[in-house]
This record gives C-alpha cells, sequence and structure tokens, in this order.
C-alpha cells in the first residue's frame, strides 16, 4: 500500500467512525498551564525555535542543491534530511501554538488520525534515512576505491526512496491499526499532539495487545537502523585507528562528528520516550521529552552540521548572496 491510498483508507475509516455513535468523534489537548503569562511566554519560545528551524533546514537543503560541488552522496542525504525535519516539525508545531495562543485546544479523530501518520512517516523515515548516512560513511572511509560505483546517484535515490517509504507504509500501518480501536472518552488527551501512547490511553477496553504491537514495531524501527548505524561506525573506527596518517584520522573524524552527534540527540531521545517501560512514563517528562525531539533537535541539526561543515558554510553564504571572509 503506497502513500497515495492512505487517504482513500482514511476517508473509509472515517465513514465508519461516524456510523459508530458510541466512539469518540473530536479530542483536545490539555492545556500547558493555566498560567496565561506562562503560556505565551512558552509560545514565544516555540514559536522562536520552530522559525530557526524552518530557516535553517530549508537554507541548507536550497545551498545544497543550488551549489554543484556540493552535490555528492552526503550531502543528497543530509538535503534529504533538512526535508525531513521541516515536515517533522510542520506536523506538529502549529497545532500546539495554536493551543497554545488561543482556547482552540480541540482536533478532530481525522485531524488526530492525519497527523499521527505525518509524525511516524517523518520520524522512522529519519531513522532510516541516518542510517543511511552512517552506511555511506562508511563506504567512503573504509571502501574509497569502490565509494564511486557503490554510492552512485541511482543507489542514493533507491537508499532515501526506501527510508522514506518505510516510514509511509509503518505510519499508515500504525495509524490505521490505532484509530480501528474505538475511543469511549474522556476526550482530552494528555500531550499536544497526537502522539501514539497518549492516544492508546483513551481507547476503550483492555489495551495490552495494542501497546504490546506498538511497542514491537517501535523496537524494530528504532533498533534496527541503530544497529547498522553501529555497525557502520564500529568499522569505521577500526579502519581510522590503523591509518598511519594523523590528518587522514583527523579528517575522517571530522566527516564522521556531525553525523554522530545527531544520531545521539534523535536516537537518544527517541530511545528515551519510545522504548522504556510504561511503569516509568509521566505526562510531564513524556512532553518534556517530546518538546526536544520536535523542536529542539531538528533546530539544532542545521546548526551542528553547518559548523563543522567548511563546504556547508560556504555554499550557506552563497545562497545568502555574500561572500564568505
Amino acid at each position: 500500500m503506497t502513500c497515495l491510498s492512505f487517504f482513500q483508507v482514511m476517508s473509509i475509516n472515517c465513514s465508519l467512525w461516524q456510523d459508530n455513535s458510541m466512539s469518540v468523534k473530536h479530542f483536545a489537548f490539555t492545556k500547558f498551564s493555566e498560567v496565561t503569562e506562562q503560556c505565551w511566554l512558552l509560545f514565544s519560545l516555540i514559536l522562536l525555535m520552530f522559525l530557526a528551524s524552518l530557516t535553517g533546514n530549508a537554507l541548507i537543503a536550497l545551498a545544497i542543491w543550488t551549489n554543484p560541488v556540493l552535490h555528492s552522496p552526503m550531502y543528497f542525504f543530509l538535503a534529504n534530511l533538512s526535508l525531513l525535519e521541516i515536515g517533522y516539525t510542520c506536523s506538529v508545531i502549529p497545532k500546539m501554538l495554536q493551543s497554545l495562543a488561543s482556547e482552540a485546544r480541540g482536533i478532530s479523530r481525522e485531524g488526530c488520525a492525519t497527523q499521527m501518520f505525518f509524525f511516524a512517516l517523518f520520524g522512522i523515515s529519519e531513522c532510516y534515512l541516518l542510517a543511511a548516512m552512517a552506511f555511506d560513511r562508511y563506504t567512503a572511509i573504509c571502501s574509497p576505491l569502490h565509494y564511486a560505483t557503490r554510492m552512485s546517484h541511482g543507489v542514493c535515490v533507491h537508499l532515501a526512496m526506501v527510508s522514506w517509504g518505510v516510514g509511509c507504509i509503518v505510519g499508515l500501518g500504525q495509524t490505521n491499526y490505532i484509530f480501528s480501536l474505538d475511543f469511549c472518552g474522556p476526550c482530552e488527551i494528555d500531550h499536544f499532539f497526537c502522539d501514539l501512547p497518549p492516544i492508546l490511553a483513551l481507547a476503550c477496553g483492555d489495551t495490552s495487545h495494542n501497546e504490546a504491537a506498538v511497542f514491537v514495531v517501535a523496537t524494530l524501527c528504532i533498533s534496527s537502523p541503530f544497529l547498522l548505524i553501529t555497525a557502520s561506525y564500529g568499522r569505521i573506527l577500526a579502519a581510522v585507528l590503523i591509518m598511519s596518517s594523523s590528518e587522514g584520522r583527523r579528517k575522517a573524524l571530522s566527516t564522521c562528528s556531525s553525523h554522530l552527534l545527531v544520531v545521539t540527540l534523535f536516537y537518544g531521545s527517541a530511545s528515551v520516550s519510545y522504548l522504556r517501560p510504561k511503569s516509568s512514563h509521566s505526562p510531564g517528562v513524556d512532553k518534556l521529552l517530546a518538546l526536544f525531539y520536535t523542536v529542539v533537535t531538528s533546530m539544532l541539526n542545521p546548526i551542528i552540521y553547518s559548523l563543522r561543515n567548511k563546504e556547508v558554510k560556504t555554499a550557506l553564504w552563497r545562497t545568502l548572496g555574500k561572500k564568505k571572509l
């Protein structure tokens, strides 16, 4: 099933939801705070980080596509990562800002399902894209003579398509699985977006089997690409340690450090959010973690890659119409 069929499936499900009078048709997000000043302060901070994330990721994608010197596999994946980050934040933050700035905290069941789908699509795609980026670095450092053939443009496009495709399929499956359940109330989501655990908590009856299925899928989607990343960097480290040239070691580690930092931020927050035991979950901690991996990491990624990479910095200056000093 492709992403294009998502809306057909959702329209069928929506008619089923409307026929089921016992099931909740609308949800509402909980308030961040009863103190108006705190809500406006949080609104201002999140809006600034959101705009910084959008601007930074858009500039990096534009700089890569408009500068021929950056038309290489590493930067091709980086441009895809920037697009994923833009979609990732846009699927969650606008609704969050609306909830903070007004009393319009409601969301329809169909709107909640759509938000969940796109959040899962972009988040899971990023997991696999980061693994593709690690494989690219492994091939460049450990098999430099075969790099041009193993990481041709066609191979890179296929790896990116697989990343986006897996995200689409898993997101579609998870969304349909969750919203095939009945929701008897209360209709208040103890979160600021339609994430899997808080939505499952509103379902009728025993959801232990559903929670176990969601946990298994999350484990596979987070752990399998992370194991590939770990294996890639294990081989890279072994290759770097036997290099005779200190300059070669420095250059190899420099090209990998930015990606490793991004992987640590993304997988660290995702693992703590979705792979820790249910008994250790608390709404307050879950919201703070969600703010981190939806807003903060997306804002930091362009900074990390631009500060650590001279070619990206030079391309950004050219995109902005300035000469590098």
